[in-house]
This record gives C-alpha cells, sequence and structure tokens, in this order.
C-alpha cells in the first residue's frame, strides 16, 4: 500500500490482525496448469475485474468431470513462520481482523447468532477452490462451499489504476463486500437465491444475481457504518466517498459500457453505479441488517 498517494487512508495502527488468512502466493500461485477454460467465461468477465464474481455463476461452463478434477487436486501449503509483512498483507489481514469483530457484534445484537469467520486465501495467478480453479481475472470472490473469500491483492493496484478507484476505504470495501456474500451464506439467503434461480430463466437469474450483489454492497455499509461508531479514529474524512466512488466504477452499466461500447441490461449481474451507491449508502446511514432487503418487490 504507498502511503504517499494523496488519498485518506484509514487508522488501522491500532487493529489486531485477523489470524484467518491463508497466504497461497509465491511460485506464482498454482501455475498454469489448472484452469476452467477462460474463453468459455470471456463474455461474463468481458469488463474483467468485477467486484464479488460469484464462482457458482462464473464457473458453470465448466464441465463436471473437470470439476472433480480440480477439487481432488490438494491445495497448496500454507506458508510456514511468520505471516508475509509486505503492506498489502498486513493492510488486508487488518482490515479482516476489523470486519470479524465487527460482524460479530453485529450478529450478537440485530441477529442474536453466533458469528462464523471466513477464511481469506491470498493468491497469485490461479487456486484451486471448491467452486473450482480461482482466477485473478475473476478479481476478488467469495466460494460458499468452503467458506473461503478469495483475493489476488493485485487487484488493489487494478482498483485504482483501472477504475480511477484508490485509497483504503475503497480496498476495504473490496474486502468487506465479499464478507458480505458470507454473511449472505450463514443466515441461508445463498441457499435460497440458488434454489430459486434454478428454477429460473436466465434473464430471472440474473435479476437474483444483481439481488444478492447489492446486498453484499450494503452488508459492507453495514459493517463500515458499525466499525466506525465502535472506533471514530478508524475513519478518515473522504473514506466512505472513496468507496461509494469504488462501488459506481464497477457497476454493471459501465464497466459494459467501457468495455464493448453499449450496455445489455438483462445481461446485469452486480448492478449499476446507481445502484452499488445507493446499496452501499443505505448500510452505511443505516448501520443495520434489516435494511438491506434487496429482494423486496419495491427494493431499489
Amino acid at each position: 500500500i504507498d502511503k504517499s498517494r494523496e488519498e485518506p487512508a484509514m487508522r488501522l495502527d491500532d487493529e489486531t490482525e485477523s489470524a484467518n488468512v491463508e497466504d497461497r502466493r509465491g511460485g506464482g500461485g498454482f501455475g498454469g496448469r489448472a484452469t476452467i477454460g477462460i474463453g468459455t467465461i470471456v463474455v461474463a468477465l468481458a469488463a474483467s475485474y468485477f467486484f464479488g464474481i460469484d464462482p457458482r455463476v462464473v464457473l458453470e461452463g465448466a464441465s463436471a468431470l473437470q470439476g472433480r478434477q480440480q477439487q481432488a487436486q490438494p491445495a497448496p501449503t500454507q506458508h510456514q513462520g511468520a505471516p508475509a509483512n509486505d503492506p498489502g498483507a498486513v493492510f488486508t489481514r487488518k482490515v479482516l481482523g476489523n470486519i470479524e469483530r465487527t460482524w460479530t457484534g453485529v450478529f450478537n445484537t440485530q441477529l442474536h447468532a453466533q458469528y462464523e469467520a471466513p477464511k481469506l486465501v491470498m493468491f497469485t495467478n490461479s487456486t484451486p477452490t471448491a467452486c473450482g480453479t480461482g482466477q485473478t481475472a475473476m478479481g476478488p470472490f467469495y466460494c460458499p462451499a468452503d467458506h473461503k473469500v478469495y483475493i489476488d491483492l493485485g487487484f488493489y493496484d487494478e482498483l485504482r489504476k483501472r477504475f480511477g478507484a484508490g485509497g483504503d476505504f475503497a480496498q476495504a470495501y473490496v474486502i468487506a463486500h465479499e464478507v458480505g456474500h458470507h454473511v449472505q451464506n450463514l443466515i441461508g439467503i445463498s441457499d435460497k437465491v440458488d434454489a430459486a434461480r434454478r428454477r429460473s430463466s436466465q434473464a430471472r437469474s440474473n435479476a437474483l444475481s444483481v439481488r444478492m450483489e447489492l446486498q453484499a454492497d450494503c452488508f459492507a455499509g453495514v459493517w463500515a457504518n458499525n466499525a466506525e461508531r465502535a472506533n471514530q479514529r478508524l475513519m478518515e474524512p473522504g473514506d466512505f466517498e472513496e468507496g461509494l466512488k469504488a462501488a459506481a466504477a464497477i457497476g454493471d452499466d459501465r464497466l459494459q459500457q467501457q468495455g464493448q461500447g453499449y450496455v445489455v441490461p438483462e445481461s446485469f449481474t452486480h448492478g449499476t453505479s446507481e445502484q452499488r451507491m445507493y446499496w452501499l449508502r443505505r448500510g452505511m446511514e443505516a448501520g443495520e441488517v434489516s435494511a438491506c432487503d434487496t429482494f423486496a418487490a419495491n427494493a431499489h
């Protein structure tokens, strides 16, 4: 993380790092052998680097045999010894630690349930997951089958250079969005939506995926609200604006317009820039899980 840049920096010095991080970086990740055939999903990834790519959607083109082969391959061994101390890794562990503590409190006070933290896997190039082979080109993603968030830390640079959405909070939003999918998994929303998608047309399935992604945005906002209330020194002026800028930068409409010159609304899987900003802001302002019902008939 380049602290010489002008974007506001979150005050993370006093944050305890999460221990739920697995570092698979080094040696080129899982190498070039294991792929799902990126060509089969090039349309889905035409704009590339979406936040929150749901591998259950992205990996549908992979064959069942290939999936069995991938899952049979052992995961890389986690690095032994002291955790890596490069700025990106330290930042990621500290943000995840804060997210874990915050959601533990939210589950306790709002949901009267116990929070189960996910594991976060840092990788390069590609890595095996319970959802198939994860690839850098997918952007950060959550795999519900193994309760793990996967991220190539190079995405932080992409976020700043390609999307013009730099700053610590924008990067934290990436992680918080993926943990938002984990929250959906814990409280049973993911299973219900999966069942509904299997009974739906492609257009309806895409629409349900949009609602899932917007709710994960809202949950990211719920984290930010509660984290700031617990530690008013955590955020700096302009941090929330960074998050909103990042949300706008990866709206389906903006990415399609940039990538192919036109927009196909029925193919949206994550929501428009306006929708993503709306739901992230709603979570930030409300701080309540109950404010994030993106599936309501009159939802924005």
